[in-house]
């Protein structure tokens, strides 16, 4: 009896299967639908809608200022002509008012004013040329680093006037060479300031200064 049962069961029509297993399967749908309401084909679209607004989401820069105006605000350095020896340097001239107060601030710390001026072909330092000595960093040797002194060094001066004097005295001397002060430190026997007082009156490729405006294009 059992042989024949199997057998019966086996002579079951594909049919019916798979209508009962289409009916077990609409059961179940109905069943979710009761369980979960918001289960249904309206939730199907909304997430493939949701999915088609992710893979159309709009391409942003990898790398980006947030403003394109700054593309505009870059300037390139002038590398000819436009020589520079220290921090104040890359400032516009001084006056006399600011060249007196720099002077003060030496004088206030106890340091000796000092001039110095040099023509525009040695006047700037860029190596170490032809002396063959010891360049490293360690050295601190440059060709061209001292200039030539104006007169003595002002012992025991505490006027700052009296070192713009000397520097326009100098300036007319020489007018087509740089002209700096110094600071020098009678104890520790070291320079412990300088700042340039004045530049010539050439044009920039021959030693003279650019506007500022004219640095940078």
């Amino acid at each position: 009896k059992k042989r024949g049962a199997s057998k019966k069961k086996e002579g079951v029509p594909f049919l019916k299967i798979f209508a009962a297993d289409a009916s077990t399967s609409a059961t179940l749908q109905g069943r979710a639908r009761q369980s979960f309401p918001h289960f249904n084909n309206a939730h199907k679209y909304t997430t493939m809608q949701s999915i088609a607004q992710v893979q159309n989401v709009q391409k942003i820069n990898a790398v980006s200022t947030g403003k394109v105006a700054n593309e505009k605000s870059m300037m390139v350095w002038r590398p000819h002509g436009n020589k520079m020896f220290e921090t104040f340097s890359f400032l516009p001239p001084l006056s006399d008012a600011d060249l007196t107060k720099q002077v003060q601030y030496l004088l206030n710390n106890g340091w000796t004013p000092c001039l110095e001026f040099e023509d525009p072909a040695h006047a700037y330092t860029d190596g170490h040329g032809w002396s063959g000595l010891d360049s490293s960093v360690n050295a601190n040797y440059y060709d061209n680093r001292y200039w030539v002194m104006w007169k003595l060094p002002m012992y025991g001066c505490n006027n700052a006037d009296e070192v713009i004097q000397e520097v326009k005295a100098c300036v007319k001397a020489f007018p087509n060479c740089y002209v700096r002060c110094a600071g020098f430190d009678n104890i520790k026997q070291v320079q412990c300031a300088g700042f340039l007082c004045y530049r010539p009156k050439l044009d920039p490729m021959q030693g003279g200064a650019r506007a500022v405006a004219d640095r940078q294009v």
